[in-house]
C-alpha cells in the first residue's frame, strides 16, 4: 500500500502561505508548509508522497532552483507546481522549461489551487505505484506483481489467493474471456509451497475430445494405434504442483467422470494400464461458464462442479474496475518495452481518457495488446484501439445508463482508496452529501 500522499507549500508571505494552507485543508488533503527553499530542500527525499507548491520569488534561493534540485537530484518524476506573479511569465515558462509540472499566476482562486494539486497528486500517486510495482515484478512472491491494481475488486481476489494459495484446496475461477484467469491460477502456484514444481495448463477447450483422454492420463506403449512409447500425462506430469484446466466446461462428460474420479482418490490409470499411479496435484479449474446453471441443464456434471467449487474465485472484468486501467497501462508497457527494446511511451491524458471510456470487451488481454501496440508505435488509430462492430466505443450490449454507472462506480471507487475508506473525505472530494455516497457505496458493493 502507499503512504497517504501529503503538500508541501513554499511560501514566505505568511498570508499567502496561510491562504494556501487552509485551501488545501478545506479540501481534505494534507499540507505542511516552510517559508523558504532552504527549509525544504532537507524534507524533499527521492519517493517523496507528494507534491509540492512553491512560490517564485523567495528568499535566497528561489522557486526555480528548487525545481531544478528536485528534478536533477531528488526526483525527476517530483510534480512541482509553481506561484508566479502577474509578470513573471517569462520565469513560468522557464519554470515549465527545467521541469515544473504546472504554474499558477497571481491571483487565484482556492479552487484553481486545489484543482491543480489534485490532478498533480494522482500523478504522483500513478508514479509512486508504478515504482512499488516495479519493485513487486522483482519480487517473485510479490502478489501485487502478478495481480495489479488497486480497485476494491482486484484487492478482495489479491486477499482470497494469499488466503487459499497455501492449502490443498482445489480452486473454480470464473470470470470473462480475457480477464486474467489463468494469472490467478499461477499466482496461487506461486503463492503455495508448491511453486518448486510444475505448473501445467491446459485448455480443454483447445485439445480434440479424442486426444484428451491422452493428454490429461497419459498412455502406455501400444495402447493404440502410434502411441509407440510410454507417455505421461499432464495429471502425472503435475504430481507434487499445480494442474490449471480451462475453459473446464467444454471437457466432454466421460472425460468429466474419470476426472471426478482423480480428485477423489489422487490416482490415475494410463491409457492402456491397470496400475494405479498416485498423484499429489493440486487442481485450479477456470471457466467463463455458469456452471451450477451448466449442471441444472445436464450439460456439466453436478458433483464434478461441487468437487471443484471448494473455493471460488470471481475475475472481474475490465469494465467494472476500471480505475485499474491506469495501473495496468503503465505495468504491460513496462512489460513490453522490456521484451521488445524499446523506449517506455507516455500516455498522454487525452488518449488515457480514450482508455477509460472504452468498453474493453477483450478485457485485460485486450489492454495489453494496446499497450504492445503504443509501445511499437503501431494501430490503426494511432492508438491501438478496435471500435466496437457498430462503430461506436463502449461494450455491446451495454446501455448509456449501464455505462456511466461504471464510470461513477470507478470514480467513488478511487476517491475512497485514496482516502483510506474515509466516507467524509471521500465526500468531500466528490462534492456530494455524505448520505448519497453511502447510497451508492451500498449501491455498488465498494464496502
Amino acid at each position: 500500500m502507499l503512504p497517504d500522499l501529503s503538500v508541501l507549500v513554499v511560501e514566505d508571505d505568511p498570508h499567502m502561505q496561510l491562504g494556501c494552507v487552509q485551501a488545501l485543508q478545506l479540501a481534505g488533503l494534507s499540507v505542511r508548509a516552510v517559508d523558504s527553499a532552504e527549509a525544504a530542500t532537507p524534507l524533499i527525499a527521492p519517493s517523496f508522497p507528494g507534491v509540492v507548491v512553491t512560490d517564485m520569488r523567495l528568499p535566497r534561493a528561489d522557486g526555480l532552483s528548487l525545481v531544478r534540485h528536485c528534478r536533477e537530484q531528488v526526483d525527476a518524476e517530483l510534480p512541482v507546481i509553481m506561484i508566479t506573479g502577474h509578470g513573471d511569465v517569462n520565469l513560468a515558462v522557464e519554470a515549465m522549461r527545467s521541469g515544473a509540472y504546472d504554474f499558477i499566476q497571481k491571483p487565484f482562486s482556492p479552487e484553481v489551487l486545489v484543482e491543480v494539486v489534485r490532478r498533480a497528486l494522482e500523478k504522483r500517486a500513478l508514479t509512486l505505484e508504478v515504482a512499488a510495482l516495479r519493485q513487486a515484478l522483482s519480487d517473485r512472491n510479490a502478489i501485487e506483481g502478478k495481480l495489479v491494481g488497486r480497485s476494491a475488486q482486484i484487492q478482495k481476489v489479491r486477499s482470497l489467493v494469499s488466503e487459499v494459495a497455501n492449502s490443498p484446496v482445489d480452486v473454480l475461477i470464473h470470470g470473462e474471456t480475457g480477464t486474467g484467469k489463468e494469472l490467478v491460477a499461477q499466482a496461487l502456484h506461486d503463492l503455495s509451497c508448491r511453486k518448486s514444481r510444475p505448473f501445467v495448463a491446459l485448455n480443454c477447450g483447445g485439445v480434440p475430445d479424442n486426444l484428451l483422454d491422452s493428454e490429461l492420463f497419459g498412455h502406455e506403449a501400444g495402447a493404440f494405434t502410434g502411441a509407440q512409447r510410454r507417455r505421461i500425462g499432464k495429471i502425472e506430469y503435475a504430481d507434487g504442483g499445480t494442474l490449471f484446466l480451462d475453459e473446464v466446461e467444454s471437457m466432454p462428460m466421460a472425460m468429466q467422470i474419470k476426472l471426478l474420479r482423480v480428485l477423489q482418490e489422487r490416482k490415475i490409470e494410463r491409457l492402456g494400464s491397470n496400475q494405479s499411479v498416485p498423484v499429489d496435484v493440486r487442481v485450479v479449474a477456470a471457466t467463463k461458464d455458469n456452471l451450477l446453471q451448466r449442471a441444472q441443464q445436464n450439460t456439466f456434471r453436478a458433483d464434478l462442479y461441487y468437487r471443484l467449487n471448494v473455493v471460488n474465485i470471481e475475475v472481474p472484468p475490465l469494465r467494472e474496475r476500471r480505475e485499474d486501467i491506469p495501473l495496468l497501462m503503465e505495468h504491460f508497457m513496462l512489460m513490453a518495452s522490456s521484451r521488445y527494446g524499446r523506449p517506455h511511451p507516455s500516455v498522454s491524458d487525452d488518449q488515457m481518457h480514450r482508455l477509460m471510456a472504452h468498453g474493453w470487451p477483450g478485457n485485460v488481454r485486450e489492454l495489453r495488446n494496446v499497450a504492445d501496440c503504443v509501445v511499437l508505435g503501431i494501430g490503426k488509430d494511432g492508438f491501438g484501439l478496435e471500435p466496437s462492430a457498430d462503430g461506436a466505443e463502449g461494450e455491446s450490449g451495454h446501455s448509456l445508463t449501464e455505462m456511466v454507472e461504471a464510470f461513477e462506480r470507478a470514480l467513488i471507487s478511487v476517491e475512497l482508496s485514496r482516502h483510506g475508506d474515509n466516507i467524509a473525505h471521500s465526500a468531500k472530494a466528490l462534492r456530494m452529501p455524505k448520505t448519497t455516497l453511502n447510497d451508492k457505496i451500498r449501491k455498488y458493493r465498494l464496502l
